[in-house]
């Protein structure tokens, strides 16, 4: 019975865990560019009492044997990156990506992050950046006489400027992917940054090797699903509610075990 309220215990905290992410998850519904996670858990080590296979009387096999398992534990929080919904803006610096890929951003430090959320700006300079002011790599100036700006499914941005009838290419919005995305470090503010687990970023032209596509004006929503995240939550807290009433269980059977001599 001791045994028994540890390892409610650890259900009790990885359920804690559970509605910390889905927490997060809806509080980011709203967010451009999120990807929702999802907590993983792994059961802990057993006590066996009697391996499987063992030898019984009569030189007969024990087929199953005794285990006992002490709880469980929380192993992983795993980021989603399926797609989200398009929301049409119009805002001409607005962009989503259709498909696989980052835009790469410079932070302050020089160290490369890389988003999904692709609500740009423009700062004071003309150079496209973040709304934290972050620059795009590769770095793209407009110029102050542009009047219309104009970005390609495969990342050329042209604009055209006062006087001009012809509109100029002034850059290229390049894309960064990984072999294991869901190994990226969320550092917040929308960015990831490299780790070992999610290896080296390959960058490409969109569109192009299957890297997705640049779609203007549109922004990529979070990839949150409210009816979903509440089903979890309420499995999530059955869940806790159970495991708590494992350990007044066993509680009860030995408050019974300790009043045996009265």
């Amino acid at each position: 019975m001791i045994r028994s309220l540890w390892s409610a215990a650890t259900g009790m905290q990885a359920q804690t865990s559970n509605i910390d992410v889905i927490a997060n998850n809806l509080s980011n519904v709203n967010t451009a560019g999120f990807k929702r996670s999802r907590a993983e858990f792994q059961d802990l080590l057993y006590q066996t009492m009697r391996p499987p296979g063992t030898s019984s009387a009569g030189g007969n096999q024990v087929p199953t044997g005794i285990q006992i398992g002490h709880g469980t534990r929380t192993v992983a929080t795993q980021k989603l990156f399926t797609q989200g919904d398009f929301q049409h803006t119009q805002n001409e610096l607005d962009m989503a990506i259709e498909g696989v890929g980052f835009f790469q951003i410079t932070q302050p430090n020089g160290e490369p992050a890389y988003s999904r959320a692709g609500n740009f700006k423009i700062d004071s300079e003309g150079r496209i950046v973040t709304p934290d002011g972050h620059l795009m790599e590769p770095e793209i100036t407009i110029p102050v006489d542009t009047v219309a700006v104009s970005i390609g499914t495969d990342g050329t941005v042209s604009i055209l400027q006062a006087g001009q009838s012809v509109p100029t290419d002034i850059g290229n919005v390049q894309l960064a992917r990984f072999i294991n995305p869901s190994g990226l470090s969320s550092i917040g503010r929308n960015l990831f940054v490299q780790t070992a687990a999610s290896g080296d970023p390959i960058t490409g032209t969109p569109g192009e090797e299957g890297y997705g596509t640049i779609a203007q004006g549109y922004l990529e929503l979070s990839n949150v699903s409210v009816v979903d995240e509440m089903v979890n939550m309420i499995t999530a807290q059955r869940a806790y509610e159970i495991n708590s009433k494992s350990i007044q269980t066993a509680d009860e059977m030995l408050q019974m075990a300790n009043n045996l001599k009265r």
